[in-house]
């Protein structure tokens, strides 16, 4: 249990840290936004965004909102921006697009539980190799 709570925690620090990078890296002069623009982070918990195929579909798709690339922070985190007037077109953006979506792909929750299948399938695995060993087969 003790393990279990520990990597919650250090997930939850690595977060703060992405957090506290995107706040520091993203500062804009007052005078250049004009309170004109809404702008989001697009984000890929298993870093797809390294796959140039993937980030030209994803651009494509956020152009469908009329958002734009601002800045590629890493692999997994896209900054866009659009004007703040082209929340008045969402009704009438394509069925199934969502406009205001930050996540592409697996969420790291899923992430997480497929990595923890993955390890308790190998501990399953180990165990019966161990078993059958034990037993002279």
């Amino acid at each position: 249990m003790y393990h279990a709570h520990m990597g919650a925690h250090m997930a939850a620090q690595a977060q703060e840290r992405l957090r506290l990078e995107e706040e520091t890296m993203t500062t804009y002069k007052h005078d250049k936004l004009n309170g004109n623009w809404e702008f989001k982070i697009l984000r890929s918990a298993t870093n797809q965004f390294k796959k140039p195929h993937v980030l030209q579909q994803v651009l494509q798709e956020e152009r469908l909102g009329d958002w734009e690339l601002v800045e590629k922070f890493d692999d997994g985190r896209l900054r866009f921006k659009r004007p703040a007037a082209a929340r008045s077109q969402d009704q009438s953006r394509p069925r199934g697009y969502d406009p205001y979506r930050t996540l592409h792909g697996m969420s790291e929750g899923v992430m997480a539980v497929w990595i923890m299948i993955g390890v308790f399938a190998c501990i399953g695995i180990a165990l019966g190799i161990a078993w059958l060993a034990g037993a002279g087969f």
